[in-house]
């Protein structure tokens, strides 16, 4: 674990400061249909936006997202010619967690959304319907696509106002597991997210079925929660008072009860507006004492009441068919808002095959490690039974259950914890790239270094202790060869994650393709990525609540 989770691999997530950007926060969707159009039909990537905020643009000597740089590096990507139309509806919906139902926001009426299947070099068309009641946007997440096309209001197009439908087009370069969601405020963390599955035509695996695993923490419309409502607690910070840097646990938490505490203003780099307006509902969802061996003394901001996989609950879990000795492919997704998930299928070893949607060469292993944002391919050959699929939340004393079944026998209770949780491990920083994607070996032609900075008593979560703006630019130049080093000055791990780009981890020779990497606590992280995609390209903790905190910034190519 020397570097993903030391410190010396992994990227960042976005939006935060929805006050500056104007804009509103949520998202909801319908379902999947075929053939589409959309009144944002076209390049241009703008779409209505909610409250008003305009793109920040491109400001003087920057390469404008909807520019003729953009437009080039779309014409160059292969395509198939073939065009994949969606109709897609975020809305207010009620879904089924396993015999509890919830009010929330969500794609359609099912969790996660209905898939999105189209095959590497296929033009997508996917017009989404914002039937919320509050401005929204996509985002392609690990997606190699168009500056426009991104999905970030205020930044690469103006969202989604209530009522309004928007058209995203763009080539679909390379093959894997990604997934999409809001890159609006807290909405990640309703209902709105669902898989992109890149099929590859000369698929080099050989497997009888495939099993789509998305992985998720649940609070929203429990109990009158709502993750704004979240933000809105975490963002009054925590005071310090009468307690001592060994009551703190890490940043702040340390397992003490902060009820009859003294509740300071948020930080100035605070959430969003509709957010920071809005007064917490439902319980504390604070989390205390949330340890881990492996990220630290803080491996999570916010108790949530349930952990999911594909939508339910370990009480009524979703169970996937195959017949013994069938070979699976696993495609793992972490959608989680604020939790890192160590996954393992009881009684069978896995074979990593890709992450973050590039292959490896292949590795055995007994349990994977997932941050926020992170995918992983496992090949499993199945074996005769029922066996648990167990997510357990890391640090949080809980998990997510899903059962695979090929024969008889009792299903797993949702307590179940398979002894593969306890065995071999595997992080990003012990894969190595396939010969295929392997990043050539080349000197960086420029250094960005970055501190992430900030914590739980202000809540005051940022890059070099500027919260974001849309304004800021870590200037870059096309052809380049780019290395970020990230030095984590804070008491809690970041899953990092890059917009428009896979990178390397810089200290692993041959390191895997990622998007997005997780560092840890006082920890480094340095990862080289070729600066082959020009536009506006945000970079972020993919931890919702830190993101929208500050902890986001912008890596901007000059014209």
């Amino acid at each position: 674990m020397r570097n993903q989770l030391r410190g010396d691999q992994h990227p960042l997530r976005f939006p935060s400061r929805r006050a500056l950007l104007g804009a509103a926060t949520a998202v909801a969707g319908s379902g999947l249909l075929a053939a589409c159009s959309g009144s944002g039909s076209g390049s241009s990537g703008h779409a209505g936006h909610g409250s008003g905020s305009e793109p920040q643009g491109s400001p003087e000597g920057y390469v404008d997202p909807s520019g003729k740089e953009v437009a080039a590096a779309e014409k160059k990507r292969a395509g198939s010619g073939t065009v994949r139309e969606v109709k897609l509806t975020a809305t207010t919906t009620e879904v089924d967690l396993g015999g509890r139902s919830v009010k929330t926001w969500a794609y359609g009426d099912r969790l996660p959304g209905r898939e999105v299947r189209v095959t590497a070099g296929d033009t997508l068309a996917l017009t989404l319907a914002n039937h919320l009641p509050r401005a929204t946007s996509l985002h392609w997440h690990g997606l190699a696509l168009r500056n426009d096309m991104d999905g970030v209001p205020g930044l690469t197009q103006k969202a989604i106002k209530p009522g309004a439908d928007f058209t995203y087009r763009f080539a679909v370069p390379h093959p894997g597991t990604y997934w999409f969601h809001p890159h609006s405020g807290t909405q990640q963390d309703r209902g709105l997210y669902a898989p992109l599955i890149v099929e590859d035509p000369k698929e080099p695996l050989k497997y009888d079925k495939e099993w789509v695993v998305v992985l998720d923490d649940w609070v929203d419309g429990v109990d009158g929660s709502t993750p704004d409502g979240v933000l809105a607690e975490l963002s009054k910070g925590m005071s310090d008072h009468d307690m001592g840097d060994d009551d703190m646990g890490g940043h702040g938490t340390g397992g003490h009860d902060m009820s009859n505490m003294s509740e300071p203003e948020a930080a100035s780099s605070g959430p969003s507006a509709s957010s920071a307006s809005s007064p917490p509902s439902g319980p504390s969802r604070m989390m205390m004492g949330a340890k881990s061996d492996l990220l630290g003394g803080d491996a999570g901001d916010v108790a949530y009441p349930h952990y999911l996989i594909n939508g339910r609950t370990p009480d009524a879990p979703s169970s996937f068919r195959a017949r013994p000795g069938d070979r699976i492919r696993l495609r793992i997704i972490n959608a989680g808002g604020d939790t890192a998930f160590r996954v393992a299928l009881g009684g069978h070893e896995m074979t990593v095959t890709h992450t973050d949607g590039f292959p490896v060469e292949h590795a055995k292993t007994d349990a994977l490690l997932l941050g926020m944002g992170e995918r992983y391919d496992v090949l499993v050959t199945a074996k005769d039974g029922a066996f648990p699929l167990t997510a357990a939340a890391e640090g949080k004393k809980a998990a997510a259950l899903a059962v695979l079944r090929t024969g008889g026998g009792a299903a797993p209770g949702p307590s179940v914890r398979p002894g593969e949780l306890k065995g071999r491990l595997l992080t990003a920083d012990k894969l190595r790239a396939a010969r295929s994607v392997a990043l050539r070996s080349r000197k960086p032609d420029r250094t960005i270094r970055i501190q992430l900075t900030g914590g739980m008593a202000k809540y005051d979560w940022a890059f070099d202790k500027k919260p974001y703006s849309p304004g800021q630019r870590h200037p870059v130049r096309a052809g380049e060869r780019v290395r970020l080093v990230f030095a984590n000055s804070t008491a809690m791990w970041h899953p990092l994650h890059l917009h428009g780009h896979t990178f390397t981890l810089a200290n692993t020779p041959n390191g895997p393709r990622k998007d997005t990497a997780v560092i840890l606590p006082n920890g480094t992280l340095t990862v080289d990525f070729d600066a082959d995609n020009p536009g506006l390209w945000m970079l972020h903790c993919h931890n919702v609540y830190h993101s929208e905190a500050g902890m986001m910034t912008v890596v901007g190519y000059r014209a």
